[in-house]
């Protein structure tokens, strides 16, 4: 059975849909800097994938922004840190976070109105303060 990574509790994505590629970071790692390769680009095939819902997909792809391929490929770069595999985890979080947040569907805002009581309310505040402002001008000489 292949390995799963746990999106939601009922969303899950197949390891092998992770592709990882390892290239020369810039920032920190000292003299391993030019030597090594640290930094990680995980690519994960949105619009390829089965375990992802087609609303996710849609939520997914307006969160990505410029990760995202015109192909529908999610890129993550990661070299924050100095170690492959610190680099690792760290796209792989993220991508994780960010699917997260695509598998919230939002609420649906209803139309309403405000009650007679509130509008009474709002009228009554509005003359209070007319009358104050009234009252400021210069007296009647009468």
């Amino acid at each position: 059975m292949p390995e799963m990574i746990s999106i939601t509790p009922h969303i899950a994505i197949e390891e092998r849909e992770l592709e990882e590629t390892f290239v020369r970071a810039s920032g920190p790692g000292g003299q391993n800097v030019n030597k090594l390769s640290t930094a990680v680009q995980l690519r994960f095939h949105l619009r390829g994938s089965p375990n992802i819902p087609p609303g996710m997909k849609l939520r997914a792809e307006k969160l990505a922004g410029q990760r995202l391929t015109r192909e529908g490929v999610i890129v993550i770069s990661a070299d924050r840190f100095r170690t492959q595999e610190q680099n690792r985890e760290d796209a792989r979080a993220r991508l994780i976070e960010l699917l997260q947040r695509a598998s919230v569907v939002p609420k649906v805002r209803r139309k309403t109105r405000p009650t007679l009581a509130s509008k009474k309310r709002r009228i009554e505040g509005k003359k209070h303060r007319s009358a104050v402002k009234n009252r400021r001008g210069r007296p009647d000489l009468d």
